[in-house]
């Protein structure tokens, strides 16, 4: 596509063509939209916005009425500030050269054995301390407290699953992407199948709560309704919706259309939730929350903490009891999950201690020789690598929900569809594009987005859980043919967790088969064991001969 000239003002007439000769004042309904257009113009013009009038009188009424309003909405000062300032040096950045290592970090048990009982059938794995410094928390304390949360209740869920499968080629909402290498389930069908294995294994409600955006929140609300919330209570099931921020072309600033009628927008960040669950869901038949927010309503249920974690993530082991134990007996208001860096610059956010604080630092804005640092033993410095699964206090939440609005703003640079502004844009073929909605190739906007980490400074005593990235980490983010992170890579981390308990109990995957295990099939190392024991699936020479799918019911 050629490149298109940006910026371009269009200055229009107050009144159309049909209005000229006519006197307003016998047309009230076209002298009150005239009015509503010289508003508009009049707000817009100091921030050099009046490009969003542009296509005015090709609306309808009811159109036009739906710009006024999303216009009305905007807060141009806001957009102005964060353009202005979208090339400062960032804070993290600075603050970056006095990072340290986390000062208190466990290690995971790998094959999520939530027994660590002694009649275990396979070696346990031991986890260890990092920081032997601190008070003697063990793992199977860790595990008994987290069981005991489990099975009084206190324990929710919450998904961020705002986003569509866009760099997937995938034109919906991402928890809808099919990543069962066998058996073809959704990503939500795996999520919500560990909170059943886990429901069932403590005898408990574990609340799930989905956070979608205003593009997707409609879609997974039906979803769900169609697949009877796939075993879930429905008053279980709670889904709420974060704010939008408008995008903005990278280079002018200008708000931008995503068709003539309708002001292109992105969800704010995964930060957008503390926002966002702390305010009233109207259409929630739940009523608490449709007056008070969620958050309020777990409150009421006498839920104390929420198990965080990202849609994209087939792999997260959802509510581990470890995780949770680890985070309660340090009386954590913010506990965080991490993979150990492999290179200085792995894209993972870099979880530091400076100043006594705990903070992330994005791998876009840790300066190249903070990254590099090694100790002694040739390892990196800034080893913990953030993948955005955590616990978090629900009365910490609470208390900080007003300060949702002073969480900063990150800029990302990203693809977002326009309407053609400039009248002289011509397409490949040489044909006009004003007006059009183009798809182009390479980033040209602006996204704003808070990020839900930002409150880790002001957790009381946040901690660090490493994890062994090939039991709890492969995001889903890139279509098929990238080198990373797509489909196929998912799914290969699905079936080795599944070879790893296997091989633990003394099975063998040939490289050439697979097994893909449902959660309700087995969650566990321990699960497996037991019911390959008791459905005799143990085979007799120790090796799988065919690639399967093992579900709840039946083995396919």
């Amino acid at each position: 596509m050629a490149p298109i000239s940006r910026g371009a003002v269009v200055n229009l007439p107050l009144f159309s063509d049909s209005d000229r000769g006519n006197d307003p004042m016998k047309n009230g309904k076209k002298r009150v939209f005239m009015s509503v257009y010289e508003e508009l113009l009049q707000k817009l013009a100091p921030y050099g916005q009046e490009h969003l009038l542009s296509f005015w009188e090709e609306l309808s009424d009811e159109e036009r009425d739906s710009l006024r309003q999303q216009i009305d909405v905007i807060d141009f000062d806001l957009l102005k500030d964060l353009f202005v300032h979208r090339s400062d040096p960032s804070a993290a950045a600075e603050l970056a050269y006095r990072a340290e290592e986390p000062s208190t970090a466990y290690k995971l048990s790998d094959l999520r054995d939530y027994d660590c009982s002694k009649n275990s059938p396979y070696p346990q794995s031991d986890a260890m301390k990092l920081d032997e410094t601190t008070n003697s928390i063990t793992p199977l304390k860790a595990v008994s407290v987290g069981e005991k949360y489990l099975r009084e209740g206190k324990i929710a869920v919450v998904v961020v699953a705002g986003g569509q499968g866009t760099r997937l080629g995938f034109p919906y909402a991402k928890g809808l992407f099919q990543i069962g290498p066998h058996s073809h389930a959704t990503l939500f069908q795996i999520h919500v199948e560990r909170i059943l294995a886990m429901q069932r294994k403590y005898g408990v409600r574990l609340p799930f709560c989905i956070q979608t955006s205003p593009v997707t929140h409609q879609e997974i609300i039906d979803f769900f309704k169609e697949n009877n919330n796939f075993g879930l209570h429905p008053d279980d099931v709670l889904i709420f919706c974060q704010d939008t921020m408008p995008s903005v072309d990278f280079d002018s600033g200008k708000v931008l259309l995503a068709d003539k009628a309708k002001i292109a927008r992105n969800p704010n960040g995964h930060g957008g939730m503390l926002e966002a669950i702390n305010s009233p869901q109207h259409d929630s038949s739940l009523s608490i929350a449709r007056e008070k927010g969620v958050l309020a309503e777990l409150k009421s249920r006498g839920i104390e903490e929420l198990f965080y974690f990202q849609i994209d993530n087939p792999l997260v082991d959802i509510c581990n009891p470890e995780f949770i134990g680890y985070h309660v007996l340090n009386k954590s208001d913010y506990t965080l999950q991490a993979i150990r860096k492999n290179d200085p610059k792995d894209r993972v956010g870099n979880i530091v201690m400076i100043d006594g604080r705990l903070y992330i630092i994005e791998y876009s804005d840790l300066p190249d020789e903070v990254g590099a640092r090694r100790k002694s033993d040739g390892t990196l410095e800034i080893w913990a690598g953030s993948i955005a699964v955590h616990m978090m206090n629900v009365e910490f939440l609470q208390k900080n929900a007003s300060y949702s609005s002073s969480l900063p703003f990150h800029f990302a640079k990203k693809k977002v569809k326009h309407v053609v502004f400039d009248k002289e844009a011509k397409g490949e073929n040489g044909e006009p594009l004003y007006g059009t909605v183009i798809d182009p190739d390479s980033p040209n906007a602006t996204k704003y987005e808070k990020f839900i980490f930002d409150l880790l400074p002001l957790a009381n005593n946040p901690i660090v859980v490493e994890i062994d990235k090939e039991t709890g980490f492969a995001p889903l983010k890139n279509r098929s043919g990238e080198k990373n992170d797509t489909p196929e890579t998912v799914q290969k981390h699905l079936t080795g967790l599944s070879s790893r308990w296997l091989s633990h109990l003394g099975i063998k995957v040939p490289d050439e088969k697979s097994i893909e295990i449902s959660p309700l099939f087995a969650n566990s190392c321990t699960e497996l064991a037991d019911r390959l024991k008791k459905l005799e699936m143990f085979p007799a020479d120790g090796i799988i001969k065919e690639s399967a799918y093992w579900s709840e019911d039946s083995v396919k």
